[in-house]
C-alpha cells in the first residue's frame, strides 16, 4: 500500500542478517506527526541473504511504499547502501555498472531498482548511527523489526496488525535502569559492545567487508567492525 501522508515524510529503513549470510529480513517505518513516533511500519523475511541485500531491500520497500510526490527524508545506518545509491551509483552507471576495478556491481538489480525509484522524486539522506543510547527511534524501530523478521522469517507490520517488535538486546528493556546519558550498555557473554567509535583507519570487517577511515565501527568477538556485523550471531 503507499503511504499519502503530510507535505513531508519522514521515515527509516534498515535490514538484518543473522551469520552474514543467514536468515535475513528487512524493515521501513514512517513516522507520526512529532517526526518520532512510528505511524506505519512493515517488515519481511529473505531467507538466506546477506546483510547488504538486506539493507537494499529495505530501501527499495519504502521508496515503493511512499508517495513520489512527497519529499522524503530517509534515515539509515548503512553507509554502504546509502553511498551506494547517493555516490557511487553515478560512477557505475557510466562505468555500464561495473566498479572502478573493473567487476560487476553487486546487488546490481536491487541498485537499478532504487534508481527507477529515485528518479524524479525528492529524497533526503541522513546517516544516523546503529544502537545508541538515546539514539534515533525510528532507525531502532527498523532495526527491531528487521531483526524480527530476520529471525521468524515471517511478515510483520501495522497492515498485519502487529504488535511493536521487541526490543534490542543493546537497549534496556521498559523499567529497566538506563545508563547515565552519554554511557552505552555493554553487552555480557559475547565479548560484544553497543558502543560505536570513527575509525581512526580504513580495515576490514569480519564479515570480509572493508570500511573506511571515519566510518563509525563497534567491537565483537572477533574483533573491530561494522556495528550491524556485531549481533550477526546473536
Amino acid at each position: 500500500m503507499i503511504v499519502r501522508m503530510r507535505e513531508r515524510v519522514v521515515a527509516a529503513c534498515d535490514g538484518a542478517s543473522k551469520g552474514n549470510p543467514g536468515p535475513a529480513g528487512w524493515a521501513w517505518v514512517v513516522c507520526g506527526d512529532d517526526e518520532r513516533t512510528p505511524a506505519r511500519w512493515e517488515a519481511g523475511p529473505l531467507g538466506r541473504a546477506t546483510n547488504n541485500v538486506a539493507e537494499l531491500t529495505a530501501l527499495e520497500r519504502l521508496l515503493a511504499s511512499v508517495d513520489p510526490d512527497v519529499p522524503l527524508e530517509i534515515r539509515m545506518d548503512s553507509q554502504y547502501a546509502m553511498k551506494a545509491v547517493t555516490t557511487w551509483l553515478p560512477g557505475w552507471k557510466r562505468n555500464g555498472w561495473k566498479t572502478s576495478a573493473g567487476k560487476p556491481v553487486a546487488n546490481q538489480d536491487l541498485v537499478v531498482r532504487i534508481d527507477e525509484l529515485l528518479t524524479g522524486r525528492s529524497v533526503e539522506f541522513r546517516y544516523v548511527p546503529a544502537h545508541q543510547v538515546d539514539g534515533d527511534p525510528l532507525n531502532d524501530f527498523a532495526d527491531r523489526a528487521a531483526s524480527q523478521a530476520a529471525s521468524a522469517q515471517e511478515a510483520a507490520g501495522t497492515t498485519l496488525g502487529s504488535a511493536e517488535p521487541p526490543p534490542s538486546p543493546d537497549v534496556p528493556a521498559a523499567g529497566a535502569s538506563r545508563p547515565a546519558r552519554g554511557k552505552t550498555p555493554r553487552r555480557t557473554g559475547g565479548g560484544a559492545s553497543s558502543r560505536t567509535i570513527k575509525a581512526k583507519f580504513p580495515g576490514r570487517c569480519p564479515c570480509g567487508r572493508s570500511y573506511a577511515a571515519g566510518e563509525s565501527i563497534a567491537k565483537n568477538a572477533q574483533g573491530w567492525g561494522h556495528p550491524e556485523c556485531r549481533t550477526a550471531d546473536a
